[in-house]
């Protein structure tokens, strides 16, 4: 019994780990742009216009890009400005009252001032502050202003031209991603199927726990959606590829929708299975049935095609759900009608509105019509 939480604890770390190196893979284009970029961009301000240690430009070149596609463009801007506002107002003052505490003191104070004054963000504002230090206390030296705010603006230049070079794999994973989610949903009915046949309380908190810990999968899909605008936003390469990374950014509400209902249903089929409650067999088998319309949906969605062929099996469930014999015991029928509550999530990602999504779907036997 002691190897258990060792065990457990392994587990956790090869995760991790594994983790991490998917999160670095992913990465690696972007750490290779920032480091091009960096060497660019102080060949340019060294090497073709003569500066002397130029470190502003890779600095604004690695800033400006980051590690993300978002906001490339703003943050060349800010970056840009930043360093102009910060080396302005360091040499403004280093020529009048020297350097020293309270001289920087002074110096950061407005040069944060007059960012905020200019209405930049949060980036433009902490550049401002930087640059102003590091001029003030490692280089002031008021005749080189001039050429320190260059070579601010060699950094965004390259960091410009980078930012318009983005590979392809941005724009598949909000599709990829999609896929992902949608199997693990139609991983999680299959065992919900098994659960309610078995009625095993162990298996059943199992999978509670597995249903509970997937809130990362949106947040995963809703940045590879952003990442995916921001790629077509400032990529004038990418822009054919507009429409199908809005229409893959509008579905990520559908899929959330997808997937809080069978965590739900998960709940009420573990609380089912924990007070011994029956859960009745052809329930069991429309929770498969619809994890493979689930599948054929993910499919349809890594395909990059909206998954309208999908419709037909995720319909032919709902149908299902109207003609299946109705139980007796309460927490059956929850289940049963979270069961319909998915297939109109899913209908979703078929092209419906959710007026049709519910609509498609016939009402249960023993339904009167008011």
């Amino acid at each position: 019994m002691e190897v258990a939480p060792l065990d457990r604890i392994w587990g956790r770390g090869r995760s991790s780990l594994s983790a991490r190196l998917t999160r670095t893979r992913s990465k690696s284009w972007q750490i290779a742009q920032c480091a091009i970029a960096a060497g660019v961009a102080w060949f340019v301000a060294a090497d073709l216009l003569g500066h002397e240690t130029p470190f502003f430009a890779p600095i604004a070149a690695v800033v400006s890009l980051g590690t993300s596609y978002g906001q490339r463009l703003r943050r060349v801007a800010e970056v840009t400005l930043g360093v102009a506002i910060g080396v302005a107002v360091a040499d403004l003052l280093v020529i009048g009252i020297g350097t020293g505490a309270w001289q920087l003191t002074l110096i950061v104070a407005l040069a944060m001032t007059s960012a905020f004054l200019l209405d930049g963000g949060q980036l433009f504002v902490t550049q401002a502050a930087v640059q102003s230090i590091v001029v003030a206390t490692l280089l002031p030296q008021p005749d080189a202003a001039f050429t320190r705010w260059t070579d601010a603006l060699v950094g965004g230049a390259v960091a410009l031209v980078a930012a318009t070079v983005v590979p392809a794999a941005p724009l598949r994973r909000p599709r990829e991603q999609a896929a992902v989610v949608l199997r693990k949903v139609a991983a999680l009915l299959r065992a919900a199927g098994d659960v309610m046949d078995d009625g095993e309380v162990d298996p059943a908190l199992e999978l509670l726990a597995d249903a509970r810990s997937t809130d990362y999968l949106i947040r995963e899909l809703q940045l590879a959606a952003d990442e995916g605008l921001a790629v077509v936003a400032s990529s004038p390469f990418r822009v054919r590829h507009r429409p199908g990374v809005r229409r893959m950014a509008e579905l990520v509400d559908p899929l959330d929708r997808a997937l809080r209902s069978t965590r739900v249903l998960v709940r009420h089929t573990a609380v089912a299975a924990y007070h011994r409650r029956p859960v009745p067999h052809a329930y069991a088998v429309l929770a498969r049935e619809l994890a493979d319309a689930v599948d054929e949906a993910a499919e349809e969605l890594h395909a990059n095609r909206m998954a309208v062929g999908a419709r037909p099996a995720l319909l032919a469930v709902g149908f299902a759900t109207g003609q299946v014999e109705r139980s007796a015991v309460l927490s059956a029928e929850v289940v049963l009608a979270q069961l319909r509550g998915i297939v109109a999530d899913m209908l979703l990602l078929t092209g419906l509105d959710p007026l049709e999504a519910t609509d498609a779907l016939p009402p249960p036997p023993g339904y009167l019509e008011p």
